[in-house]
């Protein structure tokens, strides 16, 4: 009753804010929530938390209404750094974050 997806392309801090609303909710209760957010990464945790749902169901066979999250952890995943041209043949880097996203449900 696991789903994981690694290098989304958010930042982690960002992440979080919206994982922290959903952590220890049930998944009736989270699946809407999630789908309701005006921000990316509520679009991203949707789809993992319907992947983990869609697992628990196929292959241990429990009942959606049954699910509550049980773990849900945002990590760092690897920087892409990028340059950007400023004055006087100098450049500034910039980072491009990426996020690694554990999900573990189990039964109320």
């Amino acid at each position: 009753m696991k789903a994981t997806l690694k290098n989304a392309r958010i930042s982690p801090k960002k992440l979080r804010v919206i994982a922290n609303l959903v952590r220890g909710k049930t998944v009736n209760d989270a699946l809407p929530m999630l789908r309701l957010f005006h921000k990316k990464g509520g679009d991203i945790l949707y789809k993992v938390l319907a992947s983990a749902t869609a697992n628990a169901i196929h292959n241990d066979g429990n009942a959606k209404d049954d699910l509550k999250i049980h773990m849900l952890s945002i990590a760092q995943g690897p920087t892409y750094k990028r340059a950007r041209p400023v004055s006087r043949g100098r450049s500034h880097r910039i980072l491009k974050r990426t996020s690694h996203v554990f999900l573990e449900l189990s039964h109320k």
